[in-house]
Formats: structure tokens, C-alpha cells, sequence
């Protein structure tokens, strides 16, 4: 499976050899797409009436400091503003796509009170999954290796060196298999697997755009739907380069650990995000090696659109290529 994935990239690649690779990447949202180019952000979303609704999301990294853009660094503030970017574009489209309904008039008060109040909801909400992530994704793995030491002794008679290679290999490999069973779970809701199917559009939108076609329905059906700069590809290699820092964090208490590693997260994703820009602007076989857990994963977050997903994709594209072609080169 691993060599096939690798012989996919190797083999976009080699379509794309005489063509640009884009800086313009997207994101899906609520029966729509965001696509951010190199000066403007836009989503677009369908509205009950199948109407295609395009704005403009605003993205504040491009006024960043010199020394915020710097290697390592750069990765940071950019995991930060498309989070922040990414999820006022999906509110938006839950608004556009699915408008609350109410046969009373609300008054300009009143619909600041709700506003305010599903606001204080979703920072609680924020709060708890933050706090649930990192009790499932960091605490449990470091608790259940303490536990399995107390049961077989023999690991705590390892050399340093042999035990926290293990140590970190068991912590890592459950999270990937907790985050993978979770990503297969979520295609059972209706909803989110439509959202990975507005996934399969974005890439193959960027696709069709590096390719030098014609950004049309039936160009766009031809295109490979596994990116190898995905933002999936980006989270796996975060809990790749994980178990490799985990490998230099002596601590056995599971709470020390745990604060450990969230200390060291800006690391994490500062390395994630410079080898996926690695793997994008090279095609060897250590990029092909890197990008490949990425693209198995997308086995499940990335799925085949309609054509009315790919019209949206289509729509948002179009309204962030620059004038200056050389100005989104990757």
C-alpha cells in the first residue's frame, strides 16, 4: 500500500513537471470551500436555494514581522491564523448554509444577546474539546504505557535509550490509531463526510489549476483527489515528529510528560509544517517516503465530489488567482 501511495505522488508529480505548484491552498467547510491565495481569502457556500454565496475571509499572517516568517518559526504563526481563519470561515458557512429560522422578529438587542451567548457556548465548547484532545491524545497514551510498565517489569530493565524508544513508539502509534479510528467514525455522519467530499474538490480544484487547464467541471473530474500538501498530510507528521521528540523526554510521570509535550508543541509544528513545504517543492524518494503516511490518511478525509461541490470550488479559485501569475508560484 505504502509503495503504491508513494508511486501516486511520484506519478503527480511527474504530470505536473512542466507546470506551476500554487502557494493558493483551501480548506472545506459546510457545503462550501475556502480558498486562500497569496492576497485575498474567499469562501464559497451554497445557501438553501443552491445558490453559490462568495466572501471574503480576512487573513491577518501577511503582515507579519520578517523575523515571524523565518524557517521553523513561520510554521507557528501560520498553524495559528489558519485555525483562526479556518474556523470563523466554517461558522460563516454553517450560518449561509443552514440559517436559523424563526417566525419572531428578533430586535438589534436581542440578536446581540444570542450572538453573545452562542459565542460564550462555543468558547465553552472550545475549552472542553481542547482539554478532551489532550487527555485522549497526550495524558491517555503516556498513563497506559506507565500502567503496561507495572505489568511487565522487564521494560523498566531496559537500557534508557531502548525504553524510550519503545516508550515513544507505543505513545505515538496509539495516537495515530486513535486519530485514525476517530477520522473513520466521523465519515459515518452524513454531514462531515459530505465535508471530506468538499475536500476531494479543493484538492482537485488545485490540481486542475497547477495542471494549466481550464478550471471546468469535467478537467476537474480527471484530477487525483490526494494532495501531498494536505493539511491531513500535516497532521500526521506532527505525531510522526512527536514520537521522535518524545524519544528525548526522560520524565515518566504521565502529568509531567504531558506538560512537557505541550510545551514542545510549537516545535512540533513548526517542523510539520517545513517538511510538508519540503515535500512540496521536492519529488525523491525521501519526500515520497514523508508525504505517504499523509496520503494513506486521506484514504478517509478526502473523498469524491459532486459536480455541484466542484461549481463551489470552482468559484472560490477563481476569485483568489492573482493577476501576476508568478505571484502564488509555491
Amino acid at each position: 500500500m505504502i509503495i503504491r501511495i508513494c508511486e501516486d505522488i511520484k506519478l503527480s508529480n511527474k504530470e505536473q513537471n512542466c507546470c506551476k505548484k500554487t502557494s493558493i491552498g483551501g480548506q472545506a467547510l459546510i457545503e462550501g470551500i475556502m480558498m486562500r491565495g497569496p492576497e485575498k481569502s474567499m469562501m464559497a457556500v451554497r445557501n438553501p436555494e443552491g445558490e453559490i454565496v462568495l466572501e471574503e475571509i480576512s487573513f491577518p499572517g501577511g503582515n507579519r514581522p520578517k523575523i515571524l516568517k523565518l524557517p521553523l518559526v513561520r510554521g507557528i504563526f501560520n498553524f495559528i491564523d489558519s485555525m483562526r481563519s479556518g474556523y470563523k470561515a466554517l461558522m460563516r458557512s454553517a450560518e449561509i448554509a443552514m440559517p436559523e429560522e424563526s417566525d419572531k422578529p428578533q430586535t438589534e438587542e436581542e440578536k446581540k444577546k444570542d450572538s453573545a451567548l452562542i459565542g460564550l457556548a462555543a468558547g465553552i465548547g472550545g475549552v472542553l474539546g481542547v482539554l478532551l484532545s489532550v487527555g485522549l491524545f497526550i495524558y491517555l497514551p503516556s498513563l497506559l504505557y506507565r500502567l503496561i510498565e507495572n505489568w511487565f517489569p522487564s521494560l523498566a530493565e531496559l537500557s534508557d535509550g531502548t525504553r524510550q524508544f519503545i516508550r515513544s513508539a507505543f505513545e505515538g502509534g496509539l495516537r495515530i490509531i486513535l486519530m485514525v479510528c476517530y477520522m473513520g467514525a466521523m465519515c459515518l455522519v452524513k454531514d462531515v463526510r459530505r465535508t471530506f467530499e468538499y475536500h476531494g474538490a479543493e484538492h482537485k480544484t488545485i490540481f486542475c489549476y497547477e495542471a494549466g487547464l481550464e478550471l471546468t467541471v469535467e478537467n476537474i473530474k480527471k484530477q487525483k483527489r490526494f494532495h501531498p500538501r494536505c493539511g491531513t498530510s500535516f497532521m500526521i507528521l506532527m505525531l510522526i515528529v512527536g514520537i521522535v521528540i518524545g524519544m528525548f523526554i526522560t520524565v515518566d510521570n504521565p502529568f509531567l510528560r504531558t506538560g512537557i509535550k505541550l510545551a514542545l508543541l510549537p516545535v512540533t509544528v513548526g517542523i510539520g509544517y517545513e517538511l510538508i513545504k519540503f515535500c512540496g517543492r521536492h519529488d525523491n524518494i525521501l519526500t515520497r517516503i514523508i508525504a505517504a503516511p499523509g496520503m494513506l490518511l486521506q484514504r478517509i478525509t478526502v473523498h469524491e465530489p459532486d459536480e455541484k461541490m466542484i461549481e463551489c470550488a470552482i468559484a472560490a479559485m477563481t476569485a483568489v488567482i492573482p493577476e501576476n501569475k508568478e505571484a502564488d508560484k509555491f
